[in-house]
C-alpha cells in the first residue's frame, strides 16, 4: 500500500467513511480539505451496472461543462481550405493537414484534443497508433470528426469533456477545480451526471450507478449517494 503523505491524511480525517454524502455535502468538503499548493482538479468516479464486454452495453458520450473545467485546452484541427479558415477563427491552436499529420507521426502530440474534418481521415486514420492509446483519435461520436469544426472547436475550448466506460465498469472525469465556487462545480456536476445517466444502454438491467466518489487530485475521495446523483441530475 502506498504511503500516504500528512496532507492526504489529515484531510482524511474530515471524510466519514461509512457515510454516502450528497454532491453539495462532498463538494462542500472536497473544497476545505484541498490544500495542496497548486488548484487542484475535482474528479467524479463512478461503477455502472454495465458490461463493457457486450457492445450494447458501452456507455460514452460529451458535455460542455457549463463552466468549463478550468484547464487551457489546446486544439488541433485537421481541414483544409474553408474548414481550415473557419477552425482558425474558433480559435483552434494548430490547423493543417498532412504537414500537421508529420509533425505528430514525429513525436509531437503536445496538444488536449484533435479535430478532423471527414475528407481528412484518411490522413488522420494514419495516425491510430499515436493518438488511439493518448485518447486523441478524432471520432464521430464524440464530435470530434465533423465538418462544423468551429462548432466543435468552440466547445472544446468552453470546458467539453468526454466520458467513457472502462473495462472495469467504471467512469472517471473531472467535474472543475477547486478553485471554482461550489455553486460552479454543482452546475457542472449536475450537467455531467444528467449526461452519463441519458446515456445508460437499454440493455443494462438492474442498478446503473452502484458506486460514486468525488475526489480532488490529492486528496481522499468522497462516497455518495448513487440515488442523490440520479436526484440532482433530474432537478
Amino acid at each position: 500500500m502506498a504511503k500516504r503523505g500528512k496532507r492526504y491524511l489529515e484531510a482524511a480525517k474530515e471524510v466519514d467513511r461509512e457515510t454516502l454524502y450528497t454532491p453539495e455535502q462532498a463538494l462542500a468538503i472536497l473544497k476545505t480539505t484541498a490544500t495542496a499548493k497548486f488548484d487542484e482538479t475535482v474528479e467524479l468516479a463512478l461503477k455502472l451496472g454495465v458490461d463493457p464486454r457486450h457492445a450494447d452495453q458501452q456507455v460514452r458520450g460529451t458535455v460542455v461543462l457549463p463552466h468549463g473545467t478550468g484547464r487551457d485546452v489546446k486544439v488541433v484541427v485537421f481541414a483544409k481550405g474553408e474548414k481550415a479558415e473557419e477552425a482558425e477563427q474558433a480559435g483552434a491552436d494548430v490547423v493543417g493537414d498532412e504537414e500537421l499529420a508529420n509533425s505528430i507521426q514525429g513525436g509531437w502530440t503536445d496538444f488536449d484534443v484533435a479535430i478532423a474534418t471527414p475528407d481528412m481521415m484518411s490522413v488522420v486514420g494514419k495516425l491510430g497508433r499515436i493518438l488511439g492509446p493518448r485518447g486523441l483519435m478524432p471520432n464521430p461520436k464524440t464530435g470530434t470528426v465533423t465538418f462544423e469544426v468551429g462548432k466543435a472547436v468552440s466547445d472544446s475550448k468552453a470546458g467539453k469533456v468526454e466520458f467513457r466506460v472502462t473495462r472495469q465498469s467504471g467512469i472517471h472525469v473531472p467535474v472543475g477545480k477547486v478553485s471554482f465556487s461550489q455553486e460552479q462545480l454543482l452546475e457542472n456536476f449536475k450537467a455531467l451526471a444528467d449526461a452519463i445517466i441519458k446515456a445508460k444502454p437499454q440493455a443494462s438491467k438492474g442498478t446503473y450507478i452502484r458506486k460514486a466518489a468525488l475526489s480532488t487530485t490529492m486528496g481522499p475521495g468522497v462516497k455518495l449517494n448513487p440515488q442523490e446523483i440520479m436526484s440532482v441530475a433530474s432537478r
